[in-house]
């Protein structure tokens, strides 16, 4: 008893080293922010920042996160259009960008017509309160995620993207969150809300100018009404020395349908939480894909909750590690009970690029109907030695081989990106990697 007493590590409160470098925010002019923030320090007061004993962190440890420090951003850098050009893409309809979490408006362009809203939150306020408080706050449910909390307990602004009935955006939104400090600690938020009808395309990209160790921290909260349809473009392509830790919740109206596509690409440590409840006649697909090297480890969870009856979900993530990279996906598919003609379909595949390399993956299926159709399945390997011998038999070198194997395994996800100059941007990016590997 006693020897395992002294191997049990001391305790650090390593949230109160957090939350001391936090400072006092002035009051928020909506009420509904005040009373956010309130809660949200109020669960902070029961929480601690999640260790290797916790279920879900058991596979992601928070070390190397809590031997740095982080302060929050004073004043946004004073960034002009060029800096971010290699991160604007040429077919969307507007841009909406943030500089450590600050809202840029003289890097952002405006919003298409039609009564499409995308701008800052305390902008959107002014005009559209009543629909914001609705449901600002209401979709990201705080439990026991500790992460999610300090998000909302010093929130400041949000990225808000709102489009009305029955409107169809032809060209995609683009949300960017550009990091430039080192050392930052950055609360990004985003609502998104689809009205019934309604068909947009979303973007919601991080990308960073400086390759030194941050924390950004976001929560988007995607509103689906009936019938609405949304394809939203999830990317992670931080600095090599980030820690990127972030939340989504969605939540899908009747007969709606959501179309996620997530790829991560940067940070040395990054995880997203994925929340999506579906309604009656709902459907979804989350995909994903994570590209991994070095000592990179990213973290996927996701739930997918079928609520109601007659829901339709398709669920596809892909992992690509090399080096001594590690990646970890825990995919939850919920049928609740009623939720009758439910037909969903899960998977996690991995390819290996060395023997360092790790992955751990764990779909889970918790069924209470009866009347279901729902699969799930995970695979985890290396490079098929048959189909790289057949394609030096055609005069492609070893290298060549396994660089168009490695590449044609992630593009499948790639691919089902809508926006073609995005697309492009990672193509080239996972080109780049991958050829890199002996």
């Amino acid at each position: 008893m006693n020897s395992a007493i002294e191997l049990r590590p001391p305790t650090v409160d390593h949230l109160g080293a957090l939350l001391a470098n936090q400072p006092l925010l002035a009051p928020s002019p909506w009420v509904h922010v005040n009373a956010l923030r309130e809660q949200a320090h109020a669960a902070l007061g029961a929480l601690a920042m999640p260790t290797l004993r916790d279920e879900a962190w058991r596979f992601t440890s928070l070390a190397p996160l809590h031997r740095l420090t982080f302060q929050p951003v004073q004043a946004a850098s004073r960034l002009q259009l060029e800096d971010i050009a290699p991160f604007c893409l040429d077919d969307v309809a507007c841009r909406l960008v943030f500089v450590d979490g600050i809202y840029a408006p003289q890097l952002s362009s405006p919003a298409p017509e039609g009564g499409v809203v995308v701008t800052n939150l305390l902008t959107a306020m002014a005009t559209h309160a009543a629909a914001l408080e609705a449901q600002f706050g209401r979709r990201q449910m705080l439990g026991d995620n500790v992460f999610a909390a300090l998000n909302t307990a010093f929130m400041q602004d949000a990225a808000v993207v709102l489009v009305p009935r029955h409107v169809a955006l032809a060209a995609p939104v683009h949300l960017l969150f550009v990091a430039t400090q080192a050392g930052a600690l950055s609360h990004p938020r985003c609502l998104v809300l689809a009205e019934a009808g309604s068909r947009a395309t979303l973007v919601e990209d991080y990308v960073a100018l400086q390759d030194a160790a941050y924390l950004v921290n976001p929560v988007t909260e995607i509103v689906l009404a009936d019938q609405a349809q949304l394809t939203h473009v999830r990317v992670q392509r931080d600095g090599p020395q980030a820690f990127h830790i972030a939340n989504g919740a969605v939540s899908v109206g009747r007969s709606a349908n959501y179309q996620s596509v997530s790829v991560a690409m940067g940070a040395q440590l990054s995880r997203y939480h994925l929340s999506v409840v579906l309604g009656e006649g709902a459907e979804c697909a989350v995909d994903g894909l994570a590209l991994l090297a070095g000592s990179q480890l990213a973290d996927t969870h996701s739930c997918i909750d079928h609520a109601q009856p007659h829901g339709t979900s398709r669920q596809l993530n892909k992992c690509i590690a090399e080096g001594s990279a590690h990646a970890v996906f825990n995919g939850k598919v919920i049928v609740r009970p009623g939720a009758q003609r439910t037909d969903s379909a899960q998977s996690s595949r991995n390819l290996l690029l060395s023997r360092r390399a790790q992955v751990d993956t764990q779909p889970q299926l918790e069924i209470f109907a009866d009347d279901v159709k729902c699969t799930h399945g995970a695979t985890i390997g290396q490079l098929d030695a048959e189909e790289v011998f057949y394609l030096q038999s055609r005069g492609l070198s070893g290298s060549a081989a396994r660089q168009l194997l490695t590449y044609a395994f992630g593009a499948e996800i790639l691919e089902r990106i809508p926006v073609a100059s995005l697309k492009h941007q990672l193509q080239q990016r996972m080109l780049a990697q991958t050829g890199s590997q002996p």
